[in-house]
């Protein structure tokens, strides 16, 4: 398993259904996340089980990513016209309703094994999810095994956490939230730190 952060994130180019409902033939990363933050998660298939839970999780959560600058793609290797049908399906029948972000469609698996998130036996993608800055680099990763879904607001606090250290220059400590104090890098800053909140660790 690779780890990506630190590192351009994988640009491509495929099929996908934007959060407007158009099916587009070319959808292209790099363009469409040009100059902001973007959170791009991978699930395994449509029509499962644990699955729409997390896709509907980000689409309650949509306006707060929009809200800090953040879009939200969703992956998996279904095509376009699955991913079509899932959203034109209601939740109470299973489906996911028409979520407001882009799903791509990595029928090659291409994507998937750029990010080296392919399981090895099944064929699908484990639940990945990566957190890109505005230079398109990959500052934050998680990848969870198929049974296990996963935490939007985590997400959300990598966001608000990378956010606070590109305003403030101050690093995030454990369980940071927005509105908690940061820490400056150095030993000073960390005894400083650690003298106020120890205990709240």
């Amino acid at each position: 398993m690779s780890v990506l952060v630190g590192r351009p994130a994988p640009d491509f180019t495929a099929a996908a259904v934007l959060g407007n409902g158009e099916i587009v033939d070319s959808f292209t990363l790099s363009e469409a996340i040009k100059g902001k933050k973007a959170v791009i998660f991978f699930y395994p298939l449509d029509f499962t089980f644990v699955c729409p839970s997390e896709l509907i999780a980000f689409d309650k959560r949509f306006a707060e990513f929009q809200k800090r600058g953040v879009e939200v793609i969703g992956v998996s290797i279904d095509s376009q016209f699955s991913h079509n049908a899932w959203r034109n399906t209601p939740v109470n029948e299973g489906g996911i309703g028409p979520v407001q972000y882009t799903l791509v469609a990595d029928v090659k698996h291409e994507i998937c094994q750029a990010y080296d998130v392919e399981h090895p036996e099944a064929g699908v993608a484990f639940r990945g999810s990566f957190l890109i800055d505005e230079e398109g680099n990959v500052r934050h990763q998680v990848v969870n095994d198929l049974p296990l879904g996963r935490n939007v607001d985590e997400m959300l606090r990598m966001v608000d956490a990378l956010a606070f250290h590109q305003e403030h220059g101050e690093v995030c400590p454990a369980g940071w939230q927005e509105g908690d104090k940061g820490m400056d890098a150095s030993p000073k800053g960390v005894a400083s730190y650690l003298s106020e909140n120890a205990d709240k660790l």
